[in-house]
C-alpha cells in the first residue's frame, strides 16, 4: 500500500520566524482595534464579502456588478475608514511600543498580581478624587485613551502633562478654576490635557437629565476607543461611558474594577 507523503509538512527556520512574525503582526494589530468600533466595521466588511459570494455563486449579475464596483475601490475605502488605527499603529513603532507592551504581556503572565497592584496604586488619586467630587457634587469629566492623539486634542485643550494626583484634579474641576469647563484627558499615567471640548453624541435617546458632559462623554467613547468618567454637577451620581453606551449610578468600587479593566 502506498504510503501519504508528508512532504509538505517539513518547516524550515525561516518558515517559524515567519509565522512568528504574522503572529505578532496579528496580536497588535488585534490590541489596536479592539474595543473600538473598527470592530464592527470589520465584522460588516466580512458580511458584504461573504453575501458578494453568495450572489455571485447564484449568477445574479446586477447585484455583483455593484458589489464589485463598490469593493474596487476597497484599499482606498480601508485606508479611509481605519485612519485613526492605522495612524495609532505607526506611532506604536515611531515610540517603539511593541517592546514596552511586550514586557507589559510577559509581566501579564509571569506577574499579574504585581501589575494588579501596581494598577490599583495609580488608579487610587482618580477614585480618591471621585470620592470628593462627589460629596460636593463638583461636575467632572474625565477621559481615559489608551493612545493620546496630539493631533485630536491639541486644537481645543490646554496641554497639562503633570502626575496624577487627586489635589490636582479636585483643583482642576473647581467651579473657580478657569479649566474647570470641559474635559480632562489622561493617557500613559498622566493627565494630559484639560479643559477639552469634546464631540457631543448625535444619539437622541438618552435620558433627558443628561447635559453636555454626559453628551460629551458619551460622544469621545462613540469615536475613540476612549472611556469617560463623568460626575454629575446637580447629583453628584457618577456614570461610566465606553463604546457610545453609559452606565449610571456607579459605586466606587464598580468604577475601580471598570479602570482596572480598561485603564
Amino acid at each position: 500500500m502506498k504510503g501519504f507523503d508528508f512532504d509538505f509538512l517539513k518547516v524550515s527556520p525561516t518558515d517559524i520566524v515567519d509565522i512568528i512574525l504574522v503572529a505578532l503582526l496579528i496580536y497588535y494589530v488585534y490590541t489596536l482595534i479592539r474595543n473600538t468600533l473598527a470592530v464592527n466595521l470589520l465584522v460588516g466588511m466580512f458580511i458584504i464579502t461573504v453575501f458578494y459570494w453568495i450572489v455571485k455563486a447564484l449568477h445574479m449579475e446586477l447585484l455583483t456588478a455593484i458589489i464589485d464596483k463598490f469593493m474596487s475601490v476597497g484599499i482606498i475605502a480601508l485606508i479611509v475608514i481605519f485612519h485613526p488605527e492605522i495612524r495609532r499603529f505607526l506611532l506604536l513603532i515611531g515610540k517603539n511600543a511593541f517592546l514596552q507592551k511586550n514586557k507589559a504581556w510577559w509581566g501579564y503572565l509571569f506577574g499579574r498580581k504585581e501589575i494588579e497592584r501596581n494598577n490599583l496604586t495609580r488608579i487610587k488619586p482618580i477614585i480618591d478624587a471621585c470620592k470628593t467630587m462627589k460629596k460636593t457634587r463638583t461636575g467632572a469629566l474625565m477621559v481615559f485613551v489608551k493612545f493620546y492623539d496630539e493631533q485630536f486634542f491639541a486644537n481645543s485643550c490646554e496641554i497639562v502633562d503633570a502626575k496624577i494626583s487627586k489635589r490636582l484634579l479636585e483643583s482642576i474641576f473647581q467651579k473657580n478654576s478657569p479649566l474647570h469647563d470641559g474635559a480632562v484627558v489622561i493617557s500613559e499615567n498622566k493627565i494630559k490635557s484639560a479643559s477639552c471640548i469634546l464631540p457631543l453624541t448625535d444619539n437622541d435617546q438618552l435620558p433627558s437629565q443628561f447635559g453636555l458632559r454626559h453628551r460629551a462623554g458619551i460622544g469621545v467613547s462613540e469615536t475613540t476607543d476612549a472611556v469617560a468618567v463623568i460626575i454629575s454637577e446637580e447629583t453628584g451620581e457618577i456614570s461610566y461611558a465606553k463604546q457610545g453606551r453609559v452606565r449610571m449610578n456607579v459605586s466606587f468600587g464598580e468604577l475601580e474594577k471598570l479602570l482596572n479593566k480598561d485603564f
